[in-house]
């Protein structure tokens, strides 16, 4: 069997680092390691529309936004096909149809719809697409019959929810010739990049809250931000025993810091562990830790910046990659709708024993 890889995002707005430790990285690592047969990156516009209806514009100026950060990040069109969903049509098809396996009581207890309705205070008004977009990402995932799919660990009930309705798909439809593919959640190994909190320290990056680093944002953005982190808010004194536990600046480093980093910023301290331990007894300022984690992170933004850069100079070309994407993205949706449609007996033209048996029967 072909290894597939499947991931994306919705195009709400620029991607922030928590993006970029959580999956885009990764991502790269991946699309570069040669363990892939194909690589499948979606721009979920679609997906994004089912909370931002009224909003269309908010979709559409972002998309681009998202591409050039995937560019930026290492994203290569010639090794992975970049798409945007609203642009196959046939996932539309493939949802409708995955629908009859899946109960609204199933689709209330997934944990991930629940937290994300009770996140945007959707209470007994929920659109129905929103509400049944674990179904929708479904057909995201099997139209490519995706092997793996990269997430966080937030959106492993996504996939579990994938993998039963591939498993009912298959046991009524295909018992003894499965059509689809049941996926692999792939989760982080580095447990500070399962979910980046924002700077402010709240429990997840938002937009909205303005807790973020984008990857674009200048340097200067970037040193400000980082500066004026939360850290411990018992840490008053530098001589005070401080914590590591909920210090953001320290899951920060968690998730960006290499040894290699102390040689170049910080020689006094061999690594991470030495510099945890004297903050933890005191005597290390925050301001110091501060402008350490500053400087390892404008190393791993700066090349991303600058590939950005000469992205944006081009802009009709970026477009261009997506429209190819999206037409190679659909040649293949379109076959597995044709072997979903022929397992589920509604292929009824291309049919030829139930119109020869038919003929029959009215021929008596």
């Amino acid at each position: 069997m072909s290894k597939i890889i499947l991931t994306g995002d919705r195009p709400t707005g620029r991607l922030h680092i928590g993006h970029y430790v959580g999956s885009l990285r990764r991502r790269v690592e991946l699309q570069n390691s040669g363990e892939y047969d194909k690589t499948y990156i979606m721009i979920a516009d679609a997906q994004a529309l089912t909370d931002n209806a009224d909003n269309p514009e908010k979709i559409r100026q972002n998309v681009i936004e998202v591409a050039l950060d995937y560019l930026a990040c290492g994203l290569d069109p010639a090794k992975a096909t970049i798409f945007i969903q609203s642009q196959i049509s046939e996932l539309c098809e493939l949802t409708f149809y995955y629908m009859d396996l899946v109960t609204v009581s199933r689709l209330q207890r997934n944990p991930t719809v629940k937290n994300e309705i009770q996140m945007r205070n959707f209470e007994a008004s929920i659109p129905v697409g929103f509400f049944t977009y674990p179904i929708s990402q479904a057909a995201d995932i099997t139209f490519c019959k995706a092997t793996t799919v990269p997430v966080g660990e937030d959106q492993l009930p996504m996939i579990e929810q994938c993998k039963e309705i591939v498993h009912k798909f298959n046991s009524v439809y295909a018992p003894e010739n499965p059509v689809l593919v049941e996926p692999t959640a792939l989760i982080p190994a580095n447990k500070a990049c399962l979910r980046l909190p924002g700077t402010d320290g709240k429990a997840k990056m938002s937009k909205s809250l303005g807790n973020c680093i984008y990857l674009a944002d200048s340097a200067d953005e970037v040193r400000k931000k980082v500066m004026s982190m939360y850290t411990d808010p018992l840490h008053l004194q530098v001589s005070d025993p401080g914590h590591i536990e909920g210090n953001t600046v320290f899951t920060y480093l968690d998730a960006f810091c290499k040894e290699e980093h102390f040689e170049r910023y910080l020689p006094e301290y061999a690594n991470l562990d030495e510099l945890k331990a004297h903050y933890t007894r005191g005597g290390l300022g925050d301001v110091k830790v501060k402008k350490f984690l500053n400087n390892v992170i404008q190393e791993e933004l700066e090349p991303i910046r600058n590939r950005r850069s000469e992205f944006e100079k081009d802009i009709p070309e970026i477009y261009n990659i997506l429209k190819k994407g999206s037409e190679a993205a659909r040649e293949v949706a379109a076959q597995t709708l044709s072997e979903v449609k022929s397992a589920m007996k509604i292929n009824y033209f291309e049919d030829v024993e139930l119109i020869r048996s038919q003929s029959e029967k009215y021929s008596k």
